[in-house]
């Protein structure tokens, strides 16, 4: 699909009012086929200001591009929805290509990559009742939890009372837990220890007054080995995340192929590995991720 920003700017100059449209018309699906999988793609990031992709700091910044590469993503046999933030999800809905697909709204972007406030991840994007209203599917939500960070602290909290707010509305919410920390030079970085990962999955677990609702994002291990011992941590239902661009894309899916056989893993969500492969083929890479299910 070609997109046509002029379109899309004139939809949005002339009648807004055609989201909110599209969206009451649009042909919903359960969470779940018949297969029990999962397979979503991502595309959340830049509203973090996470816009770089492999070397290129600017990946993402092309919106017409990212668009275009996302209805073909959505348009490959077994890929199942999108999670994004309202802007990209708006564009999808007005251009129709969110039929009969799993919508995730992303709900907290506040922890901007780099800036010193980034732990401190405040709700900046979907609130329960946006999904609510706008009849999406589930929503999604990062928790980076930081020891020396007193901002964890307040994006604990707020993620415990989100997962409150949509339990009561019996709306799926995915929480992607890392234990984080500093780099000498300031930036996060998530810790991928089997440890740390096992802690981050205890944490998210009890979360909110009510676990029925709740889903875990997680990544796949520094050694993949350690995954089966990891996942014993909880009971909840989880997705695997793609994690950063990394020239052995090969060794990424051999990792998601053996975490995928785990009796708690439901499936993957993932997004600039599969939207931007190092070779440009978007529907190879994600059909090679679908394989994977």
């Amino acid at each position: 699909m070609k997109v046509d920003v002029s379109a899309l700017v004139h939809t949005r100059t002339h009648h807004p009012e055609a989201i909110a449209e599209a969206a009451a018309r649009r042909v919903r699906r359960p969470l779940l086929d018949e297969d029990g999988r999962l397979m979503i793609i991502a595309a959340d990031h830049p509203a973090r200001g996470a816009l770089g992709v492999g070397g290129d700091k600017l990946a993402m910044a092309n919106r017409a591009e990212l668009l275009e590469r996302l209805c073909l993503a959505l348009s490959r046999p077994g890929v199942d929805g999108v999670l994004a933030t309202a802007d990209i999800l708006d564009d999808l809905l007005l251009l129709g290509v969110l039929d009969g697909k799993v919508v995730m709204g992303s709900m907290n972007r506040g922890g901007l990559q780099g800036a010193r406030f980034e732990l401190d991840d405040r709700f900046t994007g979907h609130r329960a009742e946006d999904i609510q209203r706008l009849g999406f599917d589930a929503g999604k939500l990062l928790l980076r939890i930081d020891y020396d960070d007193p901002g964890s602290l307040t994006t604990l909290e707020s993620t415990a009372r989100a997962i409150d707010d949509m339990a009561a509305r019996r709306l799926p919410v995915f929480v992607e837990p890392f234990i984080s920390g500093r780099t000498p030079e300031g930036r996060v970085r998530n810790d991928l220890s089997a440890e740390a990962v096992t802690r981050s999955i205890a944490i998210a677990s009890g979360l909110g007054g009510s676990s029925a609702y709740t889903w875990l994002k997680l990544p796949v291990t520094e050694n993949p080995d350690d995954m089966a011992r990891v996942m014993e941590t909880s009971t909840l239902p989880a997705v695997l995340l793609g994690g950063e661009v990394g020239e052995d894309q090969d060794g990424a899916y051999e990792k998601w192929r053996g975490a995928l056989r785990l009796p708690t893993v439901r499936g993957l969500v993932v997004g600039r590995s599969l939207l931007y492969p190092a070779d440009g083929d978007v529907a190879a890479a994600v059909d090679t991720a679908v394989g994977l299910l």
